[in-house]
């Protein structure tokens, strides 16, 4: 096995869903999980295939309760392909003595293979392969190919090929109760002999789906014209193909398959669009001869070079095609956000939280174009963020923690915990710091960038908005002359009261409170400084912004409220430190897992909010954010004397008290212990980049990939120990390279130029792209800098750090 091909032998069925997910196959557009294509949905197989944006609402009785949920929707499985033998029963797996098993997924040509050998009960033996992949080049086409050898026999195979549209939304355990039924109007057609097509509509959002298929039979080389008889009901549609075969020989089918929906842009009726597809699509090699391009080209950017380990390797391929397959360029186009669970299962229902903030990075020093097009599906939401604001007896844009369709608020109300069967009220709606986040990918984005347009025509004013709401939400305390903040909720998402009291959400929430201070900070920057005159004039006239708006930022800037506890740990929020101590020891000690404690002290009738437990970093999320200059800087202002020294104490303190119940939780913790404890990180790292891969958390990766955790596993690598960053018209680097992780070797676009970064040991070489009529980059490591024009090399020492009296060099690219 290398680091590009990620293998499973023999059949597990309890950990097909786990399977299914890591195999998906998309393409941004749209993605299929590697459920096998005679599966169907059950306790061991769930086939999927989702399209970015596709959303739906159904309203569930829950409790007494009428219960709206939003949800990405499962659509008809375009996979449906099955056989049998003369007239014997259609191929399933539980059903013949299986001799040989394999699934093998390629990341490096984004391609799915599956290879197995059975014998049947009428001891006649049989050996399968399937090729399938969702095309990188052609956003709407996919395509399936089964190769069957008749090993020992001779006889009739027939092939049952087509669209199967009985399918819900149902691969969540904890939903079942809720309702999943999302398509409606389903409509069947055998449009030419070889094509047949599925459409329908979901019941809420009306938005209509098209599947079609294109069945070619080849037996022995040569394409067949065999005898083919319908199958057809409203939701399902399919073609009996029968070929005769002997022993040795073989037969091929090849299922290329066309999807539309009526979002998609520069389309007439999906129907239309999607037969037209077909009639126009190649046979299957050249297919993917194209998509194998197509991806060759998408890992010259994404591509890490990473030694000696092969499994490090192979978990940050993986990470990274997952990423590619959920945001790729055909994205942009789609008005989406970032999938917390990308496009690989229901978990989430699909919606956007705050993840984009650890997955933008990595796109932003590969493809800034797509974070522009993530981050103005946002921007398009601003006047439902400012509709909640009102709502809510505030100004300004109060963006949801959930967002789906059209960025309203769509998290739940209420949740069921599967470790007690009950239903329990849900108030993580209540994490306003997701406003926060997007103005912080906002500003790092025009940082990384320079997109002065961007700023100008959509990022300033949702940071003004944000901040304003945040003024708004913030109330002068006359006793300490200071602002506070009451009734949040934080990262955490433990803590959403207090104990004894049932009025939801937290106080004066430290990070919350200080990441204000920080975004009024940008927001009276973006104003006065960042902004052209005449654009900040528009601006603030169009806003009603005035200047006692400002004036108050300013003072904000200086006077938010910070708990700490006595000996200058930051109090995650006020009252912190009076709440209990939980017995770590003894609860690790009766449960083999603890990251969901939660859900365990919920089943034993205590409530999270009484004690000092925490399911993933909180107050840490600041120093993942923020450096340790710019953190003191801001308590500086603030009047609060805390200083570098003081960090290592407020990890250790949170660290000790953290379950570690996100995947997230172990980058967060990886990046701020690099700088200090590196044994320690690595350890966070390994957990992080492999968290999905081994399914870290028992059971949720069958519901679809965390793609905040695989994203951000990898960005520990160029960000956090390679210490890569694009600030101030400036590629920087302050590496704290792990000697255990090898060289790193990686290519990323600095204003629109590829440079090649390798960090080995304590040395970091810097290449950047010949051509003519490229600008020369400044490139800063520690002291020293250099100017690097096209086709030069610069090499630095982090020695140079110490050590002033090391200059960096710059050389010819070939020297490199």
């Amino acid at each position: 096995m290398t680091a590009w091909e990620l293998l499973f032998e023999g059949f597990d069925p309890a950990d097909e869903g786990r399977r299914e997910a890591l195999c998906v196959v998309g393409n941004g557009y749209f993605a299929t999980r590697g459920a096998a294509p005679e599966a169907v949905a059950d306790d061991v197989h769930y086939p999927g295939t989702y399209i970015a944006g596709c959303f739906n609402r159904v309203t569930s009785r829950i409790e007494g309760r009428d219960i709206e949920n939003e949800s990405m929707v499962n659509l008809p499985n375009w996979l449906m392909l099955t056989f049998r033998i003369d007239d014997g029963p259609w191929f399933a797996l539980d059903s013949v003595d299986l001799l040989d098993h394999e699934q093998e997924l390629d990341m490096e040509r984004g391609l799915l293979l599956r290879r197995l050998r059975f014998r049947d009960s009428r001891h006649r033996t049989t050996r399968l392969v399937q090729r399938r992949f969702a095309h990188l080049g052609s956003p709407h086409l996919a395509a399936l190919e089964t190769t069957i050898v008749a090993e020992d026999w001779s006889g009739r195979l027939t092939f049952r090929s087509g669209i199967d549209g009985r399918v819900t939304n149902s691969g969540v355990a904890r939903y079942q109760a809720l309702n999943g039924r999302h398509l409606v109007e389903h409509h069947t057609e055998e449009v030419r002999p070889d094509t047949v097509l599925l459409h329908a509509r979901t019941s809420q959002s009306g938005i209509l789906v098209a599947e079609a298929c294109r069945a070619t039979v080849w037996r022995d080389g040569d394409v067949l014209e065999p005898t083919r008889s319908l199958v057809r009901h409203d939701d399902l549609i399919a073609q009996d193909v029968g070929v005769d075969l002997t022993p040795g020989g073989q037969t091929r089918l090849e299922k290329i398959v066309s999807l539309h929906t009526s979002r998609d842009l520069a389309a007439t009726e999906p129907r239309e669009e999607a037969l037209g597809d077909l009639e126009n699509a190649a046979d299957f090699e050249e297919l993917l001869t194209a998509h194998i391009m197509a991806w060759d080209q998408v890992w010259s950017r994404y591509r890490f070079g990473l030694s000696p380990d092969v499994d490090a390797r192979q978990a940050v391929n993986l990470n990274l095609f997952h990423l590619a397959q959920t945001l790729s360029t055909h994205t942009a186009d789609l008005d989406v956000g970032v999938p917390a669970r990308g496009l690989h299962g229901e978990a989430y229902r699909g919606h956007v939280f705050w993840d984009e903030l650890f997955v933008l990075p990595t796109i932003t020093l590969r493809t800034p174009n797509l974070t522009r097009s993530l981050l103005l599906y946002r921007h398009r939401r601003l006047p439902q963020a400012r509709l909640a604001a009102r709502h809510a007896g505030l100004t300004g844009a109060m963006y949801p923690w959930q967002s789906g369709s059209n960025g309203r608020e769509e998290s739940q109300f209420v949740h069921l915990n599967p470790e007690s069967g009950h239903w329990l009220r849900d108030n993580t709606h209540l994490q306003r710091h997701i406003g926060i986040a997007i103005a912080y990918n906002v500003w790092h984005y025009y940082q990384a960038t320079g997109d002065e347009e961007f700023l100008s025509s959509y990022g300033a004013e949702m940071i003004l908005e944000i901040t304003r709401f945040f003024a708004a939400l913030a109330e002068y305390d006359h006793g300490r002359d200071r602002y506070v903040i009451h009734g949040v909720v934080g990262p955490d998402e433990y803590h959403t009261g207090y104990p004894g009291t049932d009025r939801p959400g937290i106080d004066n929430h430290a990070y919350t409170n200080i990441m204000t201070a920080w975004l009024c900070r940008i927001a009276v920057e973006v104003v006065t400084a960042a902004l052209p005159a005449e654009r900040s004039t528009e601006l603030t006239e169009a806003l009603r912004l005035g200047h006692q708006e400002i004036d108050q930022w300013r003072s904000m800037s200086r006077k938010l409220f910070v708990p700490f506890h006595d000996d200058g740990v930051i109090s995650q929020f006020e009252g912190y430190e009076h709440l209990a101590e939980l017995d770590w020891d003894g609860y690790r000690r009766r449960y083999p897992d603890i990251r969901r404690l939660d859900r365990i002290l919920e089943a034993e009738g205590k409530n999270p909010n009484d004690f000092q437990a925490s399911k993933q970093a909180d107050v840490l999320m600041l120093f993942y954010l923020l450096s340790a200059e710019e953190l003191t800087t801001i308590l500086g202002d603030l009047g609060y004397d805390f200083t570098g020294e003081q960090i290592p104490k407020n990890i250790d303190y949170y660290l000790r008290r953290t379950s570690h119940g996100s995947t997230l939780s172990s980058v967060v913790h990886a990046w701020v212990l690099a700088r200090s404890h590196r044994a320690r990180a690595v350890e966070f790292f390994d957990r992080a980049v492999v968290s999905d891969l081994h399914d870290a958390q028992k059971g949720t990766t069958q519901e679809g990939i965390h793609l905040a955790g695989m994203v951000g596993g990898v960005d520990l690598l160029q960000r956090c120990f390679a210490g890569i960053e694009v600030r101030e018209g400036m590629l920087r680097l302050d590496p704290h390279w792990p000697a255990e992780l090898g060289v790193l070797e990686l290519t990323i676009r600095y204003h629109h130029q590829p440079v090649l970064i390798r960090v080995s040991g304590r040395t970091v070489t810097v290449r950047t792209a010949p051509g003519p009529r490229r600008p020369a980059i400044r490139c800063v490591c520690g002291p020293e800098s250099v100017l690097l024009g096209p086709g030069e090399t610069a090499h630095f020492s982090t020695k140079t750090t110490t050590d002033p009296g090391l200059k960096p060099t710059a050389a010819p690219a070939d020297e490199l």
